[in-house]
């Protein structure tokens, strides 16, 4: 199983959990990826590309499995911060 996804990382919980509100309230993944995560994918919006399984740390990878498509996660904590995560393929 491969799965595809885009993120938003950032240090500190208060501030994954702002970007989670605004998301929930319409705002635009792509451009608060852009705007806010600490992550190089951050210039394509966030965008991951294809992985498989254990190429993304645990509590990512767990996150993504579980998940339905095009719908933000709540931040996921791991050793690199806290993402917001939207799958967006399973293959």
């Amino acid at each position: 199983m491969e799965w595809r996804a885009s993120h938003i990382l950032v240090k500190s919980k208060s501030l994954a959990d702002d970007l989670y509100q605004r998301l929930q309230k319409g705002g635009r993944f792509e451009q608060l990826a852009k705007q806010y995560s600490t992550c190089p994918s951050r210039s394509k919006g966030g965008d991951l590309g294809w992985f498989g399984t254990g190429k993304m740390v645990k509590p990512f990878e767990e996150a993504v499995q579980k998940m339905p498509r095009n719908k933000p996660s709540r931040p996921v904590k791991t050793q690199f911060g806290y993402h917001i995560i939207k799958k967006t393929g399973q293959r």
